[in-house]
């Protein structure tokens, strides 16, 4: 197994407040890419990651002198689904197509990102066109397993350790598959709750740009930076229960009876509390 505990909630406020020194911080997380990374293949090679990345967060040290200043996902480093545009970075789809075929202005979400303080330690693996062929990428919990598709480096590098934040996109189900299998929070917002400028897209009309993180504390702080319109809403006591919807139908019917019976479980477990 290859997991690392990296919740974000925690570890950004650490960064902010200088409890973590960022510079030491972000040489550890390029040690473990170094060593993990070989296995998990999550991230798209870069052979000049480990200067590019340092060279940004000292730029990010000196913007930021005082912790008071500093922005909520001040040093966090973020991994980025390679169908979105990233400054600086190549941006191929997981194609072998030369990446000035996608040359365009950096995604919105991703800018968003950088404008809260967060930095990019790479692009990671996405299956060819976020349909076709899969990439390299390895289960960490188990090498010879599958992470899901088609985000599968967003969610493995999370589950990882190897980012604290990774964005992905869903047209049916890329965000909550990888995330279900790699054992992380995936989380698939309303159509364009995330704006969606500068991603190519498989299907304009269905795709969704979601997040993973490690757990959900990790993900109100990433959705409350990068989702437009984030606000939380605490429910009154007098508040209805939560309606639960269950799928029925062709999906099911191909369930291997194994993972029907791990579905079927804690829907009756639900539905008799």
């Amino acid at each position: 197994m290859f997991i690392q505990s990296a919740p974000l909630a925690v570890t950004a406020a650490d960064l902010r407040s200088s409890k973590l020194d960022l510079l030491a911080f972000i040489e550890r997380l390029l040690d473990r890419i170094d060593v993990v990374d070989a296995q998990t293949q999550a991230l798209v090679p870069e052979p000049d990651r480990r200067a590019r990345v340092l060279r940004e967060a000292e730029a990010l040290q000196t913007r930021y002198p005082d912790p008071q200043t500093r922005p909520p996902l001040y040093g966090v480093p973020v991994g980025v689904k390679d169908i979105f545009r990233v400054e600086g970075l190549p941006t191929r789809a997981g194609s072998t197509l030369p990446p000035e075929l996608f040359d365009a202005p950096e995604a919105a979400c991703v800018t968003r990102l950088r404008q809260q303080g967060a930095l990019v330690v790479g692009k990671t693996v996405t299956t060819e066109f976020a349909y076709f062929e899969p990439g390299p990428t390895r289960n960490p919990h188990d090498l010879t397993r599958t992470p899901g598709g088609s985000s599968s480096g967003s969610a493995a590098g999370v589950a990882a350790g190897l980012c604290l934040l990774a964005i992905g996109t869903q047209t049916v189900g890329s965000v909550i598959r990888p995330a279900a299998f790699c054992g992380v929070v995936g989380y698939k917002p309303s159509y364009g709750r995330i704006d969606p400028t500068g991603v190519i897209f498989f299907s304009p009309a269905l795709d969704h740009v979601g997040l993973f993180t490690q757990d959900v504390a990790g993900m109100q702080l990433a959705a409350s930076v990068v989702c437009q319109d984030c606000r939380s809403v605490k429910a009154d006591k007098d508040s209805r229960l939560p309606v639960l919807g269950v799928p029925d139908g062709p999906y099911l019917d191909q369930a291997l009876p194994e993972a029907l019976a791990a579905f079927e479980q804690p829907v009756a477990q639900l539905q008799a509390a």
